[in-house]
């Protein structure tokens, strides 16, 4: 009977999904259209000026009869809001994606950043992949439902946000401080995950379920000023560089957590045989320590996920070649698993150094928000699940992203957050954000829209 109810409920999505047929090639010049008009608005970050793209996405979901509203803390930072109503039988979905991207260094691109130049199928530009395609595949979607009428159990929202690279304020913290009613949802689907390719072919799906906290550490290392050419033990650049070398070398302990544990046990089931055996061999703890030694030197990514992670990124010391200062500094990069106890870590950390001399202290205060990782017996991750399936016959793997987006803030509010992306290289599944000469293929973009699409049509659609 159980089996029966199941297949009688694929049935009537099935059916539904159908009654909504989207002509995919004939849409691939439209959607290439709005991502390259994106694509040419610098909206740098700093300062941001988002608001022109807020402006020229509200005029494409308005010419297509999606309502929207603009909602800013700085003029020239808006964020957009488009919402298309349901019946209310089911809480909202909301859609995310963010306008602002990081700055490029254009002497180091071999086109203009901003000129959304396409060459071979392939679109180039600042924000390709972090984060205007999730811009572009949350209007389609909104203008998809409306052009069809679609049914819906649940309004779906979309945010089109200012600020996620680093400036949160006039983003995402401004939305749910000022305007929670605005953006409040059951779930949530925004950037952190891929489509995974192996040699030209879609392998798995990887959606990301939870997410390292970014929380910084300051070492400063003071000693006795003094003449260059008499070498003395108060020396705080040799202080400051032992500390360096025991911290960035420290073996902070393996946890694995609900998402790791789930992503470490699907791999191995769709991974060669001795690929297989190490990701088996992580979950076994009288194998953990080789294969852990094994990913830090092979798979960092892997090695990352099963711990709290500090990385030094940043030294200054000294203002002349003869000069001994007396002060030095240092940046940790430390990455958070999300139940981390910051202030026991940062005592274990002083241990580690050893060094009254030195003093470690957190840079600043905390940015996004620890919290429990989204579930996976959702409806939502389900419908992820089953549009992988049905788009390319591959399965789904949660993941905790090593780096950071604004789901973090959302999950803290108790949303069901999800991040997906687009096609992207097994070895590179951040797609080469922040990268010179960023990039998507055509056929990437389209089929992330697409995925989306599916998603939302399953769990809103009535």
């Amino acid at each position: 009977m159980r089996a029966l109810v199941c297949c009688l409920a694929l049935a009537v999505s099935a059916a539904g999904r159908e009654s909504y047929t989207v002509d995919w090639n004939k849409l691939q010049p439209e959607i290439v259209d709005y991502f390259t008009t994106l694509l040419k608005i610098d909206t740098s970050n700093p300062p941001g000026n988002e608001t022109q793209a807020a402006k020229a996405v509200q005029a494409i979901l308005e010419r297509g009869g999606v309502p929207c509203r603009l909602f800013a803390s700085d003029p020239a930072r808006a964020n957009l809001v488009a919402r298309i109503k349901g019946n209310g039988s089911k809480r909202p979905i909301l859609l995310l994606g963010h306008t602002d991207v990081v700055g490029a260094q254009r002497e180091r691109w071999s086109v203009d950043p901003f000129a959304a130049f396409r060459k071979d199928g392939v679109i180039y530009g600042r924000g390709t992949v972090d984060d205007k395609h999730h811009v572009v595949a949350g209007i389609m979607t909104m203008l998809l439902l409306q052009r069809f009428h679609v049914k819906l159990d649940r309004d779906v929202i979309f945010l089109a946000e200012a600020g996620e690279e680093g400036t949160p304020s006039v983003g995402i913290e401004y939305m749910i401080r000022q305007h929670w009613p605005e953006i409040e949802a059951e779930y949530a689907l925004a950037e952190g995950g891929s489509i995974v390719e192996e040699n030209g072919k879609v392998h798995h799906v990887l959606i990301a379920t939870t997410e390292k906290a970014p929380r910084g550490i300051r070492l400063t290392a003071r000693g006795r000023a003094g003449h260059g050419s008499r070498p003395i033990m108060e020396n705080a650049v040799v202080h400051l560089a032992t500390a360096v070398a025991r911290a960035g070398t420290w073996q902070t302990p393996i946890r694995l957590n609900e998402t790791t544990r789930a992503y470490f046990e699907r791999l191995a089931a769709i991974s060669p045989p001795a690929a297989a055996a190490r990701y088996r061999g992580i979950l076994d703890p009288r194998r953990a320590p080789q294969v852990d030694a094994w990913f830090r030197q092979h798979e960092p990514g892997h090695y990352s996920i099963l711990r709290t992670s500090v990385t030094p990124t940043i030294l200054k010391g000294g203002f002349r070649s003869n000069v001994i200062p007396s002060e030095a500094e240092a940046y940790l990069d430390v990455r958070a698993l999300p139940d981390e106890d910051m202030t026991k870590f940062l005592a274990e950390l002083k241990r580690v150094i050893g060094d009254a001399s030195v003093e470690a202290a957190f840079a600043r205060a905390e940015g996004r928000p620890a919290s429990p990782p989204s579930r996976m017996d959702t409806d939502m991750f389900h419908a992820l699940e089953r549009a992988a399936r049905r788009m390319f016959d591959v399965p789904t793997l949660p993941s905790m992203l090593t780096g950071a987006t604004d789901n973090a803030q959302l999950r803290a509010k108790g949303v069901q957050a999800y991040g997906f992306g687009p096609i992207a290289a097994a070895n590179d599944p951040l797609g080469g954000a922040h990268s010179d000469d960023e990039h998507i293929s055509v056929r990437s973009l389209c089929s992330m829209v697409e995925y989306l699409w599916n998603t939302v049509l399953e769990v809103a659609s009535n």
